[in-house]
């Protein structure tokens, strides 16, 4: 071979090479991620969902890409959010954070595959039942917004001596009215006073705050809730300096200094969105996959955080406890 011709060979290999990468990451499947929570408070339930994912041989930047939308608690932005994804031509939309992120997501697409993490599904309208979805749409039902009352009943047995206890609920939550009822039959049951303060953005928060103290509650509950989840720390903080024994939803609220958590467990519920997400990818239907039942409650204490506030757990609750964060 002349050198003018494999330098021109050579020259043409350059240059049509990265046009074939490009042509390698376009005919990969694109995965839409939404959520009403934000990246900040997502981080190991979004590793459980790559995990299920990877599970199932597909791997974030190899064989498949992942676009994120985040609404970080604000439920008005997730439709436009969905709307984006749709107009992306997602392979699959995966709906995370609640009821309201998978009810947006159902309604930008009747065609594209959905896979959700989200409360009763059926009651919300995403699915025929949970063993026929029909439709587009499968995943994860986790069974959390119906815990309240057994929520309260803990914080009734960790704090017998308080005379008030404070719920914090989001109204804007799809499922608020029913949480409301839920707190309000529980504390009549018991026979517990209670104050409800509402709270769906960083204003309303303050001003929820201001009124839990101005009527001197002794314990707080806080309603599960996205909005919530994204504002942990802040809330987490409120009642480590008013010394207020605090019950949550998920575990993650424990590990991040929370007194007690009791909940589903949420990585569970991920992981599995992600392995479906995987057989989606693979070909088959959500109407063919049945919706997955979260069965795996963890109830959490935490123990740095009790000594911190001078609170010591009654021994009969400490030995229904699953995990202990010393």
């Amino acid at each position: 071979m002349r050198r003018r011709e494999f330098i021109t060979l050579f020259g043409c290999t350059a240059v049509t090479w990265p046009f074939s990468v490009r042509a390698q990451q376009a005919a990969r499947p694109v995965i839409g991620f939404l959520s009403a929570r934000s990246p900040d408070d997502t981080g190991p339930v979004l590793q459980a969902f790559l995990k299920g994912l990877g599970e199932v041989g597909f791997f974030d930047g190899q064989n498949v890409m992942i676009e994120y939308r985040w609404a970080r608690g604000e439920y008005g932005r997730l439709h436009a959010l969905a709307a984006e994804l749709v107009q992306r031509r997602v392979t699959v939309l995966v709906a995370t954070g609640g009821e309201l992120s998978a009810l947006a997501a159902k309604q930008a697409t009747s065609t594209i595959p959905i896979v959700f993490v989200t409360g009763d599904p059926v009651k919300a309208g995403l699915v025929e039942s949970l063993n026929r979805p029909g439709g587009n749409a499968t995943g994860s039902y986790i069974v959390t917004t119906e815990m309240e009352q057994k929520r309260f009943s803990l914080l009734h047995e960790l704090t017998p001596g308080v005379s008030l206890i404070g719920a914090l609920i989001n109204p804007d939550f799809a499922v608020a009215a029913r949480q409301l009822r839920e707190v309000e039959e529980a504390a009549r049951t018991i026979g517990r006073p209670l104050l409800v303060a509402k709270a769906s953005n960083d204003e309303e928060l303050n001003a929820a705050f201001a009124l839990l103290l101005r009527q001197g509650i002794g314990a707080l509950l806080v309603g599960a809730d996205a909005y919530f989840d994204t504002r942990r720390d802040r809330i987490i903080a409120f009642a480590a300096q008013y010394r207020l024994p605090a019950v949550y939803h998920f575990r993650e609220y424990a590990f991040a200094g929370g007194l007690v958590s009791y909940g589903p467990s949420i990585t569970d519920a991920y992981r599995q969105a992600g392995n479906y997400t995987g057989r989606v990818l693979r070909g088959e239907k959500p109407a063919d996959l049945p919706v997955v039942l979260t069965t795996k409650f963890d109830f959490v204490v935490n123990m740095k955080t009790a000594k911190a506030l001078g609170f010591k757990f009654p021994p009969a609750l400490l030995a229904r406890v699953d995990e202990v964060i010393e």
